[in-house]
Formats: structure tokens, C-alpha cells, sequence
């Protein structure tokens, strides 16, 4: 029971375009969430884009360690 697959344990069938969606969707939440203490105009055009690049740079990495978990 100690090396079994977790995905399958838990549910946790995530293909591309799924976590792709659920990033989206979490980076539109917050990102109306902050329109409610910022300016709009700062929030879209400052918040907004580095949400983003990080967004992409942390799926990224996330996805390189997930492939290098699973080879080794």
C-alpha cells in the first residue's frame, strides 16, 4: 500500500486542459476579488499580467517535477 498510484486513490484526473481551466478560472476569481480594493486600471494593467507570467512559469515547473516524478 506504500508506492500505490495516489491519482487513482484520489480522484485526481487531471489532463491539460483541465488544470489549464481551473487556472484560468482561479486567476478570474482573484482577479475580481482585486477589483474590489484596487483600481480597476491597476489591477488590469499591472496585476493582471504578472499573475499570469507566474501562473505559467509555476504550471510549468509544476509539470517538470510532476514528469520527473514519475520517471524516477
Amino acid at each position: 500500500m506504500l508506492f500505490t498510484d495516489r491519482n487513482a486513490l484520489c480522484g485526481m484526473d487531471f489532463d491539460f486542459g483541465r488544470s489549464v481551466g481551473v487556472l484560468v478560472a482561479i486567476t478570474a476569481v482573484a482577479t475580481i476579488g482585486l477589483t474590489n480594493v484596487m483600481a480597476p486600471g491597476t489591477v488590469f494593467m499591472m496585476v493582471l499580467p504578472s499573475m499570469v507570467a507566474f501562473a505559467v512559469v509555476a504550471f510549468f515547473l509544476g509539470m517538470k517535477h510532476g514528469e520527473y516524478r514519475t520517471v524516477r
